[in-house]
C-alpha cells in the first residue's frame, strides 16, 4: 500500500513547437473546425503558452510571429475567411431561434467586427417573433406550456427567459400574449422545426 503513496501525478511532456508544428496543429484545426482569424490565434497561442510553461527557456514572442505568419498564409490561401465564418456562424444561430443581440456577442468573442455582422444581418431575412416562438416551442414555455394556469404562474419566469436570449421586451410580450392555438397556424408553424 505504501507504493501507492510514492507515486508522483502524470505530467504531460508536450512536444516541442516549432514553426512546422504550429502550421500543422492550425491545418488540423481547420480540418475539423471552421474559424476566424482570431479564434485561430488564440488556440495557436494556447499551444504555445501551454509548451512555454513546461520549458521556461522556450521564446513565446518567436513563436507568436511563426502564429502571425501562418495567419496570413491560410488567409492568402483562404483556409480563413472571417466573413465566410460569420455567414456561416449567423446562419446556424438564426435557423437556431437565436436573437441579433445574441449573435452579436458571440461573434464579437471569436474576433469578428462588428460591422460585419451588422452587414451579414442586414441581408439576412429573418422574423424576431417567429425566432421567439421557435425558441418557446423549444423550452416549452410561453403559450407552449401544458395549461393555462401554469402559464399564468410562470409568466414572469418564461419572460426572463426570452428576454436573456437576447429579445426585445416589445417581441417577449406578443409571444407571451399569444393562445397556443394560434401557434399552430402555418403563418407561426411553418419553418419553426
Amino acid at each position: 500500500m505504501a507504493e501507492c503513496d510514492d507515486k508522483k501525478p502524470y505530467k504531460k511532456v508536450l512536444k516541442k513547437i516549432t514553426k512546422q508544428r504550429l502550421k500543422n496543429i492550425g491545418l488540423y484545426y481547420l480540418k475539423r473546425f471552421e474559424s476566424s482569424v482570431d479564434n485561430l490565434r488564440q488556440v495557436l497561442k494556447k499551444r504555445v503558452n501551454d509548451y512555454a510553461r513546461q520549458n521556461p527557456d522556450f521564446d513565446k514572442h518567436q513563436a507568436y510571429s511563426w502564429i502571425e505568419e501562418l495567419l496570413a498564409d491560410f488567409e492568402s490561401w483562404k483556409y480563413l475567411d472571417d466573413n465566410r465564418y460569420a455567414e456561416m456562424k449567423i446562419t446556424d444561430y438564426l435557423n437556431a431561434g437565436k436573437p441579433e443581440r445574441y449573435i452579436k456577442n458571440k461573434l464579437k468573442q471569436k474576433g469578428i467586427a462588428e460591422d460585419t455582422v451588422t452587414d451579414i444581418l442586414q441581408n439576412k431575412e429573418y422574423n424576431l417573433k417567429e425566432m421567439a416562438l421557435k425558441l418557446a416551442r423549444k423550452k416549452r414555455i410561453g403559450p407552449f406550456r401544458e395549461s393555462e394556469e401554469s402559464r399564468r404562474t410562470n409568466r414572469q419566469k418564461d419572460m426572463g427567459t426570452l428576454i436573456r436570449a437576447g429579445f426585445d421586451y416589445d417581441v417577449v410580450c406578443e409571444v407571451l400574449d399569444l393562445n397556443a392555438e394560434d401557434c399552430t397556424d402555418d403563418e407561426y408553424g411553418k419553418g419553426l422545426f
